[in-house]
């Protein structure tokens, strides 16, 4: 009860004493169960009970506080580990191609010794030829792919042009007409653009 509605009821008292018959006294009335001190002692005890307003707001802040820290930790872990894991990566990120190539690399110090004193030629191409046959053979098992240039229209997007000549036939006009250097797609990207000659 606030201040007001006491003074109202205050007010409301002293009216209905003043017109209370001459045998009740004011003392009678001011006896009953609901005067304002009662009022008064029985609110006061119910506001002491409960947390007060403020002091949830202050439970809530330090569970917040508590759940922003814990996170953010966890974030932190997270990206420490996923930095070294990357580190890791780019460390080891070559060595499943270079244990492929170890075979090659055998094959070709074989090939050196026996062109040492080897006197047939015919052999040692044909050991070449296998040698760079297994090194195509590897390399398009880890998704490495040839381009075709060579009578396709030239793409800037695929294709480097050296230079241009005037084209043998017209309808070879715009498309490569030789090729200086392949290109190479792994796993449907270019990884090293053709270098060719245009028809003009």
């Amino acid at each position: 009860m606030n201040f007001k509605d006491m003074l109202k009821k205050k007010k409301t008292e002293d009216q209905e004493l003043h017109d209370l018959p001459e045998e009740v006294s004011a003392e009678d009335t001011l006896t009953g169960d609901d005067t304002p001190e009662t009022e008064t002692e029985t609110e006061t005890p119910e506001v002491a009970a409960g947390p007060s307003a403020e002091d949830k707001l202050k439970d809530e802040l330090a569970q917040a506080n508590d759940k922003y820290l814990r996170l953010y930790a966890e974030f932190d872990n997270f990206r420490r580990r996923t930095r070294e894991e990357r580190t890791e990566l780019l460390k080891t990120a070559g060595k499943e191609m270079v244990v492929a190539m170890l075979p090659v690399l055998d094959d070709f110090e074989r090939a050196a010794k026996a062109m040492e004193n080897s006197t047939d030629v015919n052999a040692v191409k044909e050991g070449v030829a296998l040698v760079q046959h297994k090194i195509k053979n590897i390399l398009g098992q880890k998704g490495l792919t040839e381009m075709e240039a060579v009578g396709q229209p030239f793409d800037a997007d695929i294709h480097e042009a050296i230079t241009s000549i005037p084209a043998p036939t017209d309808d070879m006009k715009g498309k490569v007409i030789d090729q200086m250097e392949k290109g190479y797609y792994l796993n449907d990207k270019v990884v090293r653009f053709a270098k060719v000659i245009v028809g003009a």
